[in-house]
C-alpha cells in the first residue's frame, strides 16, 4: 500500500536508503531546486521517477509541513531478527539492538530511531500491536533515518529469549531501586536495551525477561527522563563503552 512521505531530508533519505518502491515525486511550483531538494531532484531522475510540479496547496493537503516537496512510496520494509544479527556478523561486531516496548509517541519513537540510526545499532525491535509504527510521521521525526535502520515487529517475549540464547545481553533501561547504576553495566558484548512506553514504562513481561535492569544517574529536581531522551543517553554510553573495549 502506498504512502505519501514529505519533507526533504526523510525524502532525500528514502531516495538515498532505496530500499522502498517509489512512485511519484511532488514538487511545489516555484520552490527554489537548490540544495537537498537539487538533490532530491536528480536522485529521482536517476531512477526515471515522474517527478510532477503542482501549486503548493496540494502538497499542503499531504502535510503543511512538506517543506515543498512530496513522495509516493510503497510502506516501509519491516526486517526479521535474523537479518539484524546477520548485519552484526557482517561487519564482524558484537550484536548491539535496540528494543522499544510499546512506545506510542511518533516523536519519541523518531528521535530514538534517528538516535539508533547515529551509533550503529543493527536493529530496532518494536512489539507486535499497541505500538507506534514506522509512518510517514515518524519517517519525518528521525529525519529519514529510519530508512537505513532493518526494524521489526515481533513478539517481545519470544524474541527477547532468541536474543538469550544467541549470547546477547538484554539490559532493560527503568528508574527503580532495583536497577543497577549504569556504571556498574557491562555494555561491551552483544546487548540488545530495552526502553519502555511514555508513561508505564516495559511491561511485566518484558521486564521480567531482562537480564538485568540499569537507571541513570539523576542528580537534579525532576525524577525521570522522557522516554525518547533516556533511550538516547543510554544508546550514547553504550557507543562509547562499546569503543573504549575495541580500541
Amino acid at each position: 500500500m502506498a504512502e505519501w512521505l514529505y519533507g526533504r531530508n526523510p525524502i532525500y533519505e528514502v531516495l538515498r536508503a532505496n530500499r522502498r518502491q517509489v512512485l511519484v515525486l511532488k514538487v511545489a511550483k516555484g520552490a527554489h531546486e537548490q540544495g537537498r531538494l537539487a538533490e532530491i531532484i536528480r536522485l529521482s531522475r536517476a531512477r526515471k521517477l515522474p517527478v510532477n510540479y503542482v501549486p503548493r496547496q496540494e502538497l499542503d493537503q499531504i502535510d503543511r509541513n512538506h517543506q515543498g516537496v512530496a513522495l509516493q512510496a510503497d510502506d516501509f520494509p519491516y526486517a526479521d531478527l535474523s537479518e539484524m544479527l546477520v548485519r552484526a556478523a557482517e561487519r564482524k561486531q558484537a550484536p548491539f539492538l535496540l528494543i522499544l516496548d510499546s512506545l506510542q509517541d511518533p516523536q519519541n519513537l523518531g528521535t530514538l530511531l534517528r538516535t539508533a540510526e547515529a551509533v550503529g545499532v543493527h536493529g530496532v525491535l518494536l512489539p507486535s500491536a499497541r505500538t507506534a509504527t514506522i509512518t510517514p510521521a515518524v519517517v519525518s521525526s528521525s529525519s529519514g533515518a529510519c530508512e537505513h535502520l532493518l526494524i521489526g515487529q515481533a513478539n517481545l517475549a519470544q524474541s527477547i529469549a532468541t536474543l538469550k540464547d544467541s549470547n546477547l545481553w538484554v539490559i532493560g533501561l527503568d528508574g527503580g531501586e532495583d536497577a543497577q547504576p549504569v556504571e556498574r553495566v557491562d555494555l561491551t558484548g552483544g546487548l540488545a536495551l530495552v526502553v519502555g512506553s511514555e508513561g508505564s514504562g516495559m511491561r511485566r513481561l518484558v521486564r521480567e525477561n531482562c537480564d538485568l535492569l540499569m537507571r541513570l544517574p539523576m542528580h537534579g529536581q525532576v525524577e525521570s527522563l522522557n522516554a525518547s531522551v533516556a533511550g538516547s543517553v543510554a544508546l550514547y554510553l553504550a557507543l562509547l563503552a562499546r569503543s573504549a573495549a575495541h580500541g
